[in-house]
């Protein structure tokens, strides 16, 4: 039976695909997702396999994909999510997929290539403008009109053209003119004036507008900067001197109208290549939403092409060379849909000849599949972390859903609490298909998120709780009237003003008539809360029902293991298991439940003074003694416990050896196995294949032949029919080393023995997390939250605000997340030790089937 409670049945099948149709059946599996190959070439590399080829032309396609990815975010564009699932591609669309990539790409190297080289000749060419409309400040600046020629000492800031100077210079002066980095400036002009002894002047002015760095990519302003200098020698140091500082070195005209013919030209080009380079960009952007459009779809098209084609590479080919043979990981109830799938595939390729599946026997223990939804993932999730579940053996979640959240409320029980986390998970619930929670970065987000629905069942069981210990913010609530009367006691102690005076704390005595009128409707008196003896109270009865709710867990958890005996046909450990534990278990700690009970039931307030303990009693009972001082609940109970130990003791070597000593003289019995084979060969099959004949069930020979070619002896297809039968879980398919079991039950005798005491006083941290819990809460609102109440006056109102933010801003971290995080974890050991422990073997491995999960391809 396939469901929560126990996994799928799965068997081994084998899949006979025709060489024609096979890619087109394999792409119809991965499309359901059923079933999990296996690899039939263990031994062959990768590089040697059949498909190789394939494989490595759907690797070159992903790189030329990654190329076009590339692009388009450089362009700052972000490739969207696939719109649906494209199926993969048969063999001539998937070499037009490739055709239209490689063409795609090389037009977008091509496009880019040019916008580069178009984007630096314009950047070369305004450059140079403003090299030339810069120096024309130093060159060309004319003097003040009307005013006399006077002589004055050279400078770097007077025009170094100017008519009025020409008589002072003897010789040809040259210019260097150029672009260089801001950064490098200063370096620049000091390694100039070293180099050339001061035979220059050098003007340097920063370029009116940011340009890009082509070797960053980077906007900055460039510094423009003019030298002249005399002589041919001081002009190649100062040319060699630019080359080092990676400056941009333009040619400066000499005569003016020559620089005002450069500049016209240099406006003409800019403009037309301005027009060339908006075409580019134009063009550029067209192919780009090509791409944009196709890459998403081609992306997933070929990571499945790619994922048949390894799949295709685990198959063999039978020894006639004409059909592909897969063996495959199958749940019973899916073979319908795999038979279906393979006609779906076949038709789809063509063939005339359709593909099938065939159960094959094995004695290997099949993978484990439980299916699950969006409510029972997180809590399957918890159970898996401790181990995947044996096949077929009964799997804990379905029981977790209500333990773990209950076991939890019992260490976090408070109304308050509860609330803000089940109207978070709640938040979580009804927006969980938003793709803002669904697609978060943050690891630990996502966990909370995949746990909603653990978190709202935890928070609407930390609500019950709290409201049994009647707590809400560590306030006891007045839901019901309480059952203790303080006017009925006072009329009876005829308390004065005088001795209410002298005695702050009064004392109610349940034994007067109408002080105590019966238990409170639901939970715990709110009076309690008043009483300086309500943590003595609080700690009995928590230890207590700690206690009592820590054996009924593990008991069930030993019951548990009974559909385990009965599902796998090994009866004889009910009684030589199952028996002696459940003896132990109850025997001791069962009677000590029924201790517990017996008291509350037994002793009222009027007789409460002369209650026995039952913890002498219990240790008593161990002693084989009794104490006279100690009362003893009831009549016989000492004989009683004598034999409740006495039991326990008994159960102890029957848990030992029972086991071990039947499987032994099971093995000594001599029994008859039947031995057999039937079955198609690979070769009757294979030739059905492909002359489409009706293929009939030979005769029984005694041996089978192999379906695979180079199959080594005991491989799952010539497994035979009996060790099916038993599932791989008779002792008689292979030799008992009697050695070995006996070392088993005698460690799971131990463990269990031993664990039955130390799980149980495990289960006190039940008492002591609840504890904590009231008591920080307690704290925190005494410390915080009173003395904003109290001490503030008439000013309270205006600071009770951040001293309220303060306490929400603790309750949240504090008593939220590092209390909710610290009951979570004694949650999960307690049902990961206490309780799985006791039936759960979690040895198993997850049924991982081939499938195209749309999750992967984003």
């Amino acid at each position: 039976m396939g469901s929560l409670f126990r996994s799928e049945e799965v068997c081994l099948a084998q899949l006979f695909l025709q060489s024609a149709s096979a890619y087109s059946c394999i792409s119809e599996l991965g499309e359901r997702g059923l079933l999990e190959f296996r690899d039939l070439n263990p031994k062959v590399s990768p590089f040697q396999r059949r498909f190789v080829g394939e494989v490595r032309r759907c690797e070159e396609m992903e790189k030329t994909f990654t190329f076009l990815q590339q692009e388009l975010r450089s362009a700052g564009r972000v490739p969207g999510p696939c719109p649906e699932s494209p199926r993969a591609p048969l063999a001539r669309e998937a070499l037009r997929v490739q055709e239209q990539s490689e063409q795609l790409a090389q037009e977008l190297r091509e496009v880019t290539r040019n916008r580069a080289s178009l984007r630096g000749r314009l950047r070369d060419l305004r450059q140079y403008l403003h090299v030339l409309r810069e120096g024309r400040r130093f060159t060309s600046l004319p003097a003040p009109l009307g005013s006399p020629p006077q002589p004055r000492a050279l400078s770097e800031r007077e025009p170094i053209l100017d008519p009025s100077l020409h008589q002072h210079l003897e010789r040809k002066i040259n210019f260097v003119a150029g672009v260089i980095h801001p950064w490098r400036v200063t370096a620049f002009e000091r390694l100039l004036w070293r180099a050339c002894r001061g035979y220059l002047v050098a003007s340097f002015v920063e370029m009116p507008e940011p340009m890009e760095d082509p070797a960053t990519g980077e906007s900055i302003t460039w510094v423009i900067f003019l030298i002249s200098y005399w002589g041919e020698q001081i002009g190649q140091k100062i040319r060699k001197i630019s080359d080092c500082f990676h400056c941009q070195v333009y040619p400066y005209p000499e005569s003016e109208a020559s620089r005002e013919d450069t500049i016209t030209g240099l406006h003409s080009q800019i403009q037309d290549l301005s027009v060339v380079l908006e075409e580019t960009e134009q063009y550029l952007a067209q192919v780009l939403d090509k791409v944009a459009l196709a890459l998403p779809t081609w992306r997933v098209q070929v990571q499945k092409m790619k994922a048949i084609y390894l799949i295709l590479n685990q198959c063999s080919f039978d020894v006639t060379e004409k059909c592909l043979i897969a063996e495959v990981w199958c749940p019973v109830q899916d073979l319908t849909q795999v038979q279906d799938a393979l006609r779906q595939g076949s038709y789809q390729s063509g063939s005339s000849v359709e593909c099938f599946v065939q159960r094959v026997p094995t004695s290997e223990s099949p993978p484990t599949l439980i299916r699950t939804n969006k409510f029972t993932a997180g809590f399957q999730s918890i159970v898996d972390a401790y181990g995947v579940a044996s096949y077929q053996e009964v799997n804990p979640a379905p029981y977790a859903i209500i333990t773990f959240p209950f076991i939890f409320a019992i260490m976090f029980g408070d109304v308050g609490h509860g609330l803000l986390m089940f109207l978070f998970a709640l938040w979580m619930v009804l927006y969980e298909d938003s793709p803002r929670l669904r697609q978060g970065t943050s690891e630990i987000w996502l966990t909370f998120f995949e746990g909603r629905y653990l978190i709202l069942l935890m928070g609407a069981f930390s609500v019950y709780t709290g409201f049994i210990y009647n707590e809400c913010f560590s306030k006891a609530t007045v839901i019901f009237p309480s059952a203790w009367s303080v006017a009925t006691m006072a009329n009876y102690s005829s308390w004065s003003s005088d001795y209410l005076a002298a005695h702050p704390l009064l004392t109610l005595d349940p034994n007067v008539t109408g002080v105590f009128r019966g238990p409170y409707p639901f939970g715990i008196d709110p009076i309690w809360s008043l009483a300086t003896n309500h943590l003595n109270f609080l700690n009995s009865f928590k230890m207590k029902m700690s206690v009592v709710l820590g054996i009924v867990h593990m008991g069930f958890g030993v019951l548990l293991g009974v559909f385990n005996h009965l599902h796998f046909k090994q009866r004889h450990r009910l009684v030589l298991e199952f028996l002696p534990e459940m003896i132990f278990l109850l025997a001791l700690f069962g009677y000590l439940v029924f201790l517990i009970f017996y008291k509350w039931v037994k002793f009222s307030a009027a007789n409460s003074l002369v209650a026995p303990s039952i913890l002498i009693h219990f240790i008593d009972m161990f002693l084989f003694t009794s104490n006279a001082e100690n009362l003893p609940l009831y009549q016989g109970q000492v004989p009683v416990q004598k034999v409740l130990v006495v039991l326990a003791l008994v159960s102890v070597p029957v848990l030992l050896l029972g086991t071990p000593l039947y499987l032994w003289c099971r093995q000594r019995t001599p029994r008859t196995v039947r031995l057999g084979g039937h079955g198609r060969t690979s070769r009757e099959v294979c030739e059905g294949l492909t002359v489409g004949a009706v293929l009939v069930q030979p005769v029984a020979t005694g041996e089978q032949e192999p379906l695979l070619e180079g199959q080594e002896a005991g491989n799952s297809v010539n497994t035979i029919k009996e060790d099916v039968e038993s599932g791989g879980h008779s002792p008689s398919t292979k030799h008992l080393d009697f050695g070995e079991v006996f070392m088993h039950q005698a460690i799971h005798t131990i463990e269990y023995c031993l664990g039955c005491v130390s799980n149980t006083a495990s289960y006190l941290r039940l008492w002591a997390l609840s504890l904590a819990h009231a008591q920080l809460s307690e704290v925190l609102w005494s410390m915080v939250m009173r003395n904003g109440f109290v001490r503030l006056s008439y000013l309270g109102g205006v600071v009770l605000v951040p001293v309220f933010a303060a306490f929400a801003v603790l309750t949240v971290a504090i008593l939220l997340v590092m209390e909710g995080l610290s009951a979570f974890l004694h949650a999960l050991r307690l049902h990961w030790v206490e309780f799985q422990n006791k039936f759960y073997v979690g040895a198993g491995y997850k049924l991982c089937p081939f499938a195209f999960a749309p999750d992967t391809w984003e």
